[in-house]
């Protein structure tokens, strides 16, 4: 296959709402990388030499692939399975008893996700409500990352802020100084590497 392999990441981004446990995960990965590499289930079973049957049953969580099944049928739509640290987020309250959520470590995004468009939610961005954000663009994300960092949760932080383009814009953001410093040995850490 001349194609780069493409990295697919298991997170509450790839799963729907309420989907939970191994059967439905790989099942949803599965068909996602599937349909994501514009394949029929017969193209599939044929790269990954098994049955058109057996990929259905796999899809629709009425069998459940080994690991080493998943990784092959990942492998022939063109992707891989991809293991990352799942974050934990502590709860710093500020001067003012402004509650901010601050990471173990920095979160990292896929690219087409940390310089695409976003339109934040209504609860995060009261103020313009239907403007959508270009992540490409370093005000726009800027922007997006001083709202975040201030009104949002770890999910929030999860799904909006790539860790290496906080650091890079860090110094010009606009954030309470009680917010900052709760950031700063995540940041320092990195800016001194």
């Amino acid at each position: 296959m001349a194609e780069a392999l493409r990295r697919l990441r298991i997170s509450s981004d790839t799963m729907g709402a309420g989907e939970m446990g191994v059967e439905m995960a790989g099942s949803n990965v599965l068909e996602r990388a599937r349909r994501g590499a514009g394949l029929s289930q017969q193209e599939l079973a044929e790269r990954a030499r098994t049955s058109r049957t057996a990929v259905s049953a796999y899809e629709h969580g009425r069998k459940s692939p080994s690991l080493g099944t998943v990784e092959r049928l990942l492998a022939a739509s063109g992707y891989e399975l991809d293991v990352r640290p799942r974050l934990s987020f502590r709860a710093v309250t500020g001067r003012r008893g402004k509650r901010y959520a601050v990471p173990d470590r920095l979160p990292r995004l896929p690219v087409e996700q940390a310089l695409g468009m976003v339109r934040l939610p209504l609860r995060l961005n009261w103020s313009e409500p239907d403007r959508l954000y270009r992540l490409s663009d370093r005000r726009d994300r800027a922007r997006v990352y001083e709202i975040v960092l201030r009104e949002g949760d770890g999910a929030d932080i999860e799904r909006y802020v790539d860790g290496a383009l906080l650091v890079d814009q860090w110094m010009n953001l606009v954030l309470p100084a009680d917010l900052r410093t709760a950031w700063a040995p995540l940041i320092e850490r990195l800016l001194a590497a």
